[in-house]
């Protein structure tokens, strides 16, 4: 009986480990991909989230280019914005530093799933694309895709018809949402992919391209450095998107931790105090 009793109580802690995603201290990949974790010499951590307090760092992957979340400033050589500003808030927490990755919008998911970097942060939309390829966290920051204008036609563009016509130049930084939402909507009007994104309010701003389809926060925060640009919609988006940090599958550990950061800094007013800063 004894030998029954002992045999049982090893299939079901076996069973456990199984459930848990764990065998033998080994993390166990997820719907194919490979989310082992080396920890040190040869010894494997249970998470992510393991590796990063054991190494005393956090890689986070940032486009720089799409203000007022992420801006790889040219003159110092640093990023700044406010997805960088709570990357190193979420790095303190963690008690670790942060090492910043750049990526593109184009290559984001490669770049991730390549394990380039540990988390990707800096206005990244909510999709279920993306959720399908990767992981996202709670969202952080509410928003929609709006239109950015020169301010002399404001009253031109009334609606999405107004603007999709012959004749109006739409220009769109490749490879993310706003594309997206460009192909998915513009028929009529002219189509030009920018490669830098940061590039295209200046334009609009003379008048060289019409529209710039945009999340509202970029679009109020270019509007409002240039007295010459227009947010349009912004009251009225033509979508409701959240915002939220992307990660590879397969790792509860280290998506609940980052749930749990971002519960903590909505509770105590981090990211409120974020958009006062950069936004606002």
């Amino acid at each position: 009986m004894a030998n029954v009793k002992q045999t049982a109580l090893k299939g079901i802690l076996a069973f456990s480990l199984l459930a848990g995603g764990f065998v033998a201290g080994n993390f166990l990949p997820v719907a194919g991909a490979d989310q082992t974790v080396q920890q040190g010499a040869g010894v494997k951590a249970e998470s992510r989230l393991d590796q990063i307090v054991a190494q005393g760092y956090i890689r986070v992957g940032t486009a720089g280019d799409y203000k007022p979340f992420t801006y790889l400033n040219p003159t110092t050589g640093e990023y700044e914005g406010y997805d960088i500003d709570a990357a190193k808030q979420l790095a303190e927490a963690l008690g670790v530093e942060v090492r910043f990755v750049k990526t593109t919008w184009p290559t984001l998911m490669d770049d991730l799933l390549a394990d380039k970097f540990d988390i990707a942060m800096g206005g990244i939309t909510r999709n279920f694309q993306r959720q399908i390829k990767a992981h996202l966290s709670q969202a952080y920051y509410l928003d929609g895709k709006t239109a950015l204008i020169n301010e002399k036609n404001k009253d031109k563009f009334k609606s999405l018809a107004d603007i999709d016509k012959a004749g109006v130049t739409i220009a769109v930084n490749p490879g993310g949402t706003n594309e997206k939402f460009v192909r998915a909507n513009i028929k009529q009007a002219k189509i030009t992919v920018i490669e830098n994104n940061m590039d295209i309010p200046g334009l609009i701003a003379e008048g060289k391209y019409d529209v710039m389809f945009t999340d509202g926060v970029e679009a109020k925060y270019y509007a409002k450095q240039d007295k010459r640009l227009y947010a349009g919609f912004t009251d009225h988006p033509f979508t409701h998107d959240d915002k939220a940090y992307l990660m590879q599958r397969g790792d509860a550990i280290f998506q609940n931790f980052i749930n749990f950061w971002v519960e903590e800094m909505k509770a105590k007013g981090g990211f409120e105090e974020l958009e006062k800063k950069w936004i606002q």
